[in-house]
């Protein structure tokens, strides 16, 4: 794969490349390779998002018994098809276009060279108690819980709450790119943990809840505070309205936009380097 240098500075001895220079450097060429494909350019753009394949490798390989080198590699024609599909005019950070085809397609992989994976006894404790709770609030209240009710009373996040939820549904085997979610041409698939209970599943959890809870505490109060309201609370947006006095649109566009400042923030943590 040919070489090239990198936007940079040197700073006492040490090579500094400059990040914003290198997403322009980036969305140009792939601007070019969306209006005439070449391997030239493909290449050049694979070499300037090593890193993002590199992390989300590093991050799958502490899960499971897969060398680090094979699930790199792997990543690398995830990232050839995020490169080949995505459509710089609609406006989209590639790097947030290319993880979940990074990842689907190291998790393609898992699943088909790891055997049936079988639900943990704590996830089966957990569904369990989701069950009893669901009718004891369906009694308590005169309606059903939200699912995000359910996750906050069992003191879960939403994340692993679906993941259990997924489970059940899907029973044995799981599929390891199942989707939890979809925004446009992006989808989050399963967790990028093997569901276990390990330590390192455990650690690997955390560090993605921390991550969140920073993103949602570098809010603006009114971005923060919408989201809190109907994602942690499990208001409707009718009743977080009213709550504020305001109208539903109004917490709408909040929510969106908090969501979007939170998506930016995971984004530019997905793409520091590792220490």
């Amino acid at each position: 794969m040919p070489k090239f240098s990198l936007p940079h500075t040197v700073l006492g001895g040490l090579i500094v490349v400059n990040q914003a220079a290198l997403r322009t450097r980036g969305m140009e060429l792939l601007v070019a390779y969306a209006e005439t494909p070449s391997i030239a350019l493909r290449n050049q753009i694979v070499q300037l998002n090593l890193g993002l394949v590199r992390k989300i490798a590093h991050r799958l390989s502490r899960q499971c018994s897969e060398p680090y080198e094979d699930l790199e590699q792997i990543g690398f024609m995830g990232l050839i098809r995020a490169i080949e599909r995505f459509q710089p005019h609609q406006g989209c950070a590639f790097s947030s276009f290319a993880v979940p085809y990074i990842r689907g397609e190291i998790l393609h992989f898992l699943r088909d060279s790891c055997h049936s994976i079988r639900i943990p006894r704590r996830w089966q404790e957990l569904q369990r108690q989701g069950q009893q709770l669901r009718e004891v609030l369906r009694h308590e209240w005169g309606r059903a819980p939200t699912e995000q009710e359910l996750a906050f009373a069992l003191n879960l996040s939403m994340t692993e709450w679906q993941e259990i939820h997924l489970a059940r549904r899907n029973r044995m085997p799981m599929s390891l790119d199942a989707t939890l979610s979809q925004a446009g041409d992006s989808s989050v698939t399963l967790v990028e943990t093997l569901p276990d209970t390990s330590q390192q599943w455990q650690q690997a959890a955390l560090e993605e809840r921390q991550q969140l809870v920073e993103a949602i505490g570098q809010l603006e109060e009114k971005a923060r505070t919408a989201i809190e309201s109907v994602y942690l609370r499990g208001l409707t947006r009718k009743e977080a309205a009213q709550q504020f006095g305001i109208s539903p649109m109004t917490i709408t566009r909040r929510i969106n936009r908090g969501v979007q400042k939170i998506a930016e923030h995971l984004d530019r943590m997905a793409n520091e380097p590792l220490a």
